[in-house]
This record gives structure tokens, sequence and C-alpha cells, in this order.
């Protein structure tokens, strides 16, 4: 350990470790990135993370917060050099108002750890992951997550209330309030939500919760082998009188992946929709699956439901995808793409189009009542052939008026897609924004934003594998814009430009 970080160790109640088994834990997410942190601190409280910022901000070195390291684009993974916060031991749940409608809660959290906790005042947190096991509130902000929930409840996004904060320049403060409603001016919260930790590190969150319902009923419906997905999500997100809250599918190959025993059970060989039906009572909870099966039928789907008393063990089952998929094919491209609803049929058939092109196996899942989509394309991430398909979803995602991400967020893959989607005038306020928060480019860089440089190829882009630019950044593609400037230790110098 080199004489600064022996001063950042003696200056705070956490601690600072550099042996390379701690290292090696937090220079990977859940993609196929890796990194190369200098070290990592875990610090004990909100005064602790001033300090640290302030210490990176006098040694120019980077930082990294990190919960749970779930995140699938690179989000949490460091660059060279950088100093990852560790957070994933602030656990502690600090107050629960159920009547109220808020939880605060300290950012290590997991989210199924709050859930159950909610569940004994009879309240829940709707956004609810595949990773709700291990994902943290601090992850799920930083990357305005979602789940099979979101159909009915919304991201993340629509559930945070007030967040206490370190700015870039150790700044501490709090944005929003307990209040449910308020006007004065552009809501800071919401611009924190989704920044993937490149504005500041949260120290403590405060969410909205909702009354649970009595009845959380999973079904898993089995699908004619070429029916089109896109109709029914239409059909079933209009009918009404179904109290649906979460409208999910798996293809041929997913759902092989989770049949039988422990899992989805004996549900047929072909694709599945996965459904949740909310109520107050099992009779109320009868006659909406009815109206279920109504709706199904007018679409001809004519498989009678396999029913799931409780609807979170459905979606722990579903959860797994990934990991089986993991499991079967190791790293592959993993995506997140979103299109209205009745467009899904024409994002489907585009997705199977890139497959064929390229020769590859693709495997897809996601939440069809919103139209969002996870299409895994069995090759390389890091390789050419990704690098392709990937700027040819993006392509195909955009002009259906889709978006890149619905609910990964950007990381280091995405960020030279980022201007196609949102444009140039968007991305130069985000970077306004990021300028004003961490006035050193010391938060996460190599996130989010668009590097510079790449702009001039930005009509074709080679699809970002999240891969290191000539400045660093995480290693492991083949896009050399895809990360932007890293600061570097030694003297002070002028403010980076994100």
């Amino acid at each position: 350990m080199d004489r600064a970080l022996r001063d950042l160790a003696r200056s705070i109640g956490g601690t600072v470790a550099t042996d390379a088994v701690r290292l090696e834990r937090v220079s990977h997410d859940g993609s196929h990135l890796r990194g190369q942190p200098a070290a990592l601190v875990a610090p004990r409280d909100a005064d602790d993370v001033v300090r640290v910022v302030r210490w990176a901000r006098r040694h120019r070195v980077p930082l990294v917060a990190r919960g749970g390291g779930t995140s699938l684009d690179g989000e949490s993974v460091p660059g060279p050099g950088a100093l990852v916060v560790d957070l994933s031991g602030w656990t502690r749940i600090h107050d629960v108002r159920a009547d109220d409608g808020w939880a605060r809660v300290a950012p290590g959290v997991p989210n199924l750890a709050l859930q159950q906790a909610l569940a004994l005042r009879g309240a829940f947190f709707p956004p609810n992951p595949g990773s709700w096991a291990t994902s943290t509130i601090g992850g799920n902000v930083a990357t305005n997550a979602s789940g099979p929930r979101s159909f009915r409840y919304g991201p993340t996004r629509l559930w945070v209330r007030e967040i206490e904060l370190v700015l870039g320049d150790g700044t501490r403060t709090r944005w929003g309030s307990r209040v449910r409603k308020r006007s004065v001016g552009p809501d800071l919260v919401s611009l924190f939500v989704g920044s993937e930790g490149t504005l500041g590190i949260a120290t403590e969150i405060t969410v909205r919760i909702a009354p649970r319902p009595a009845v959380r009923r999973g079904l898993v419906v089995p699908l004619p082998a070429r029916g089109p997905p896109g109709r029914l999500a239409v059909a079933l997100g209009s009918a009404r009188g179904t109290g649906l809250s979460a409208i999910e599918y798996l293809d041929a190959g997913c759902a092989a992946e989770l049949a039988g025993p422990g899992g989805l059970g004996p549900v047929g060989p072909g694709p599945l929709v996965l459904l949740e039906v909310e109520a107050e009572s099992e009779r109320e909870a009868d006659r909406r699956e009815s109206e279920v099966v109504r709706t199904l039928r007018r679409t001809g789907v004519r498989a009678s439901p396999v029913r799931f008393g409780d609807a979170d063990e459905l979606w722990s089952v579903r959860g797994q995808a990934s990991v089986a998929l993991d499991r079967r094919f190791g790293e592959r491209i993993r995506e997140d793409v979103a299109v209205p609803p009745d467009r899904i049929d024409a994002l489907v058939g585009a997705i199977d189009r890139v497959a064929r092109r390229h020769a590859v196996p693709v495997y897809l899942f996601g939440h069809l009542g919103e139209g969002s989509l996870h299409p895994n394309f069995v090759v390389p991430p890091a390789s050419p052939t990704a690098s392709r398909i990937r700027g040819e979803l993006v392509a195909a995602t955009l002009a259906l008026g889709g978006t890149i991400s619905a609910e990964h967020g950007i990381g280091a893959i995405k960020a030279a897609h980022l201007e196609r989607e949102i444009g140039r005038p968007a991305v130069e306020v985000l970077r306004a924004l990021k300028r004003a928060c961490d006035p050193d480019g010391i938060l996460n860089p190599g996130k989010l934003y668009p590097p510079r440089a790449a702009r001039r190829s930005s009509r074709s882009p080679s699809g970002a594998a999240g891969s290191r630019s000539r400045r660093g950044g995480p290693t492991g593609g083949t896009d050399r814009g895809a990360a932007e400037r890293t600061p570097r230790p030694g003297p002070r110098r002028r403010a980076a430009r994100p």
C-alpha cells in the first residue's frame, strides 16, 4: 500500500484493502468486462465517504461506488487505478413508515431483504429485478432498475423520494423530500436515478412503498410455438378486470432451461408467458384469473395455466433465466432493448434476422407487457461479431421507435450508442450536469457519457462492447471509444470534461 493510501486509511473509520483476492472480487460485474482497481475502500459512514471523495480529488484518483456488483453493462467495473467504494456492507433499514408510504434505507440493502422486511408491515417496494436476491437498492437507483412488476408499477425512478449523497467535489447534500408531492423546480432525484454513480455517491435513500396485495397469484401459460407474442402483449395489456401486474415472456429455449421440478414444472416444449394477478381475496383472484383465461382464448391460446399460489416463487424461478444460460453458454451478448408493445413482433423478427445473418443462436426473454426484451446472442461478447450484432440491434430498435436500454442502463458497453437515441443537445445537457456535480470527472469515468472521439463514427457504431479507450477504462471489448477519460493519479489539473 503506497503512502497516499496509507494516509487515506488513517483518515477514515472504515478500511482500505489492496490484497489481490478482494480486488479480484470487485474487478467485474455481471457483464464480460474486467477492471484493474488499485484499492478497495469500505467506508464506515457518510463522513467517511466525504473524506474518501476529497482524498480522491487531491490525488486525481477515480472512484467507483459498488453494491452487489450485478450490473450488466459494466456500470460497476473499475478502470485502471480506480478506488472501489464498497457499500455492500451498508445494509441497515433505518426506518419504515408504511402508513406514510416510505422507507429510509442504506444503499447496500439487497432488494429482496427490503421486500421481506416490508412484508412484515403489509407493504412492498414494487421494483423487483431478476437479481433481487443480491442487487442493492443503491444499485437499483443507479441504473433505474425494473423487474416483472414494472408493467403495473413502473421503474425505480417512480419509487424514490429522497437521496442523501456526496457529490464529486465532496459536498454532502440531500435531494428530494419525503412529502408526497411538491413543485420546486426540476426534479433532482429523477436526474440522479439512472446516473450510474457519475454524479454522486448515495449514502441514504428514501423509497416509496405501497400496500402489499393480499393475494399474488402467478400463472405460467404455454403458448403456441409460432404465435406472435406482441399481439398477446397488447391484448393482455389492454384487458380490463384482470388485476395483472406482470406480463413476462420466455422463448422455448429459455423455458426449457427453467422447466422441471423446482422450476416452472411440466410446461411443455414451447414458449411461455408468465403472469401475476393481484387481488384482495382468493375469490377476487379467481374472477380475475378467469378474465385472463378468456383474454388468452380470444388470442388463440388454449393451454391451461399452471398456477403458483405465491407469485414471488415464480419470479425467483424467472430470475434464474440468465443464471441458467450462464451455466450452459458462459459469456455472451446479454441485451436489453424495448419498443412500444404494438411493435414487439417487428422487434422479435429483427432479432431473429440478426441472429440468422451472423449464424448465432439467440435466446429471448423479457417483460412482454412493456415491450422490453432481453435477447441473448450466444457469441463471445468482446468479438467483432458481437460488435456488429450490437450495432445492428441498436439500429433496428431505434428504427422501431424504441430504446437501447429499458432497465440495465448504459454503462461502458452502450456509451457509444447513447447519442444516437437522445441526440447531441441532450448529451451536452448531461455533460453540463456532470461537470456541475463532479468537476474533476472522478466519479465512475468511462460510463454513460459518450466519448467525444466517437462522434465522428456515431452513424455506424461498432457496437461498443465496453472496451478500453486510449485513455483507459474497463477491458473486454472492441470499440476504442467506449470509455470516457479516466483521471490519473497526480497533481491537480483543470476539471476534466466528461
